[in-house]
């Protein structure tokens, strides 16, 4: 069924490839930009990644004013107006942010304060609150999962309250998103792992969410149609370059889908989750995603079983909620694999999460800005009932 309205944006220049870094210095001067600022985690950069990044300047009359290697797992507040205040003290015009997700939004978080002219980032949490044009940012995905280059959101711990803010805007959108499989091919099993699973829930939150809609849907189903021919491949041969290209495709087809139609419970609880016990976001999504799935098929039963076709599984004359279930159970077979192959926990207690934390995540999932649009109300016995049941 087609929704009464929508809407469908995304605006980010897209460069996949083999050496598509060496593209960077001449993309950058499209942009009018001469000197950027490099923003990215000690990870990546002991990694040597960043030297890829330098040797596409060699040649090239624009710079890397400088190197931020501080960003921490999870994206802060305080990192991001740190790194606020080099940028303008280094007199760089541009960023590239080389990383995940913490590295994206520690970026998009700085380029906000700079552009608002504002001295507390937590000044413009929330929904549509930025009102100026931010600085160009080129974002280089190292791991195949967060979507964080296409998306016009961006998730930051708060040191003060101890949990995530959620920004949200079509300001926040990165200028380009660079896709090499150089720089993803030193991602280790189990963070191949989950950044994939993080990818599947975007893409499949965003197929079943109360936004969804035929645009973003295309984008969803692609998505998940590439996690399930390279997943299991990335992770089980870090090397295979079409396996990590194809990864980073699925995790942008994914990024574009659900910054448009958004996600919902999972999302909401692996928020919780990180904010609460510092589980990294793609691992906690794994691990609620077939949880919030079986949850939400009551209520949307059609959309998720929509899906156990594009997994892979046999589409059979089933009612919906029962194929629904095929979809379930296809994704746990995943988990399994993923779990043989790369040690990734498929378990809340064995992601480190203790059972007296339940309340405490719990109630920070009914508060937390993805859970507006999940198919299903959720109330705090509900969320409860599912962290029980993942623990």
């Amino acid at each position: 069924m087609l929704p009464n309205y929508y809407q469908f944006f995304s605006p980010i220049k897209i460069l996949s490839g083999s050496k598509a870094v060496s593209n960077i210095p001449y993309e950058m001067g499209l942009l009018g930009c001469k000197r950027a600022m490099v923003v990215t985690d000690k990870g990546v950069a002991g990694a040597g990644l960043i030297e890829i990044i330098k040797s596409a300047f060699a040649d090239s009359d624009r710079q890397i004013g400088f190197i931020f290697d501080e960003v921490p797992p999870d994206s802060s507040n305080r990192i991001a107006n740190k790194l606020a205040k080099l940028f303008e003290k280094e007199q760089c015009d541009c960023f590239i942010a080389v990383g995940g997700g913490s590295a994206m939004d520690t970026a998009k978080g700085a380029n906000i304060v700079i552009s608002e002219k504002s001295d507390d980032l937590l000044k413009l949490q929330g929904a549509e609150n930025i009102k100026a044009d931010l600085k160009p940012m080129i974002a280089v995905p190292t791991t195949a999962g967060t979507g964080s280059e296409v998306t016009k959101a961006a998730v930051i711990y708060n040191e003060e309250a101890n949990c995530k803010m959620s920004f949200v805007s079509d300001k926040l959108y990165p200028t380009m998103a660079v896709l090499d499989p150089a720089m993803t091919a030193t991602m280790p099993p189990k963070i191949t792992a989950t950044t994939g699973m993080d990818a599947l829930t975007h893409a499949m939150e965003a197929y079943t969410c109360l936004q969804k809609n035929p645009v973003s849907d295309v984008f969803a189903k692609g998505a998940i149609e590439l996690i399930r021919k390279y997943l299991v491949r990335a992770t089980e041969n870090g090397k295979d370059e079409e396996a990590r290209l194809g990864m980073a495709n699925a995790a942008l087809m994914a990024g574009v889908a659900f910054s448009n139609s958004m996600v919902g419970a999972c999302h909401s609880l692996a928020h919780a989750t990180g904010g609460a016990c510092h589980v990294p976001h793609g691992l906690a999504n794994a691990i609620f995603l077939p949880w919030v799935l079986e949850y939400n098929s009551d209520k949307v039963p059609e959309y998720v079983a929509e899906l156990s076709g594009v997994l892979g599984g046999a589409v059979d004359y089933l009612e919906a909620k029962d194929q629904a279930m095929v979809t379930v159970t296809l994704v746990r077979n995943l988990l399994v694999r993923l779990n043989q192959i790369s040690g990734m926990p498929i378990r809340l207690r064995d992601a480190g999460v203790t059972e007296d934390k339940l309340p405490t995540i719990a109630k920070l999932t009914i508060n937390d800005g993805s859970l507006i649009l999940n198919p299903k109300e959720v109330s705090y016995d509900d969320a409860l009932a599912i962290l029980k049941k993942a623990f």
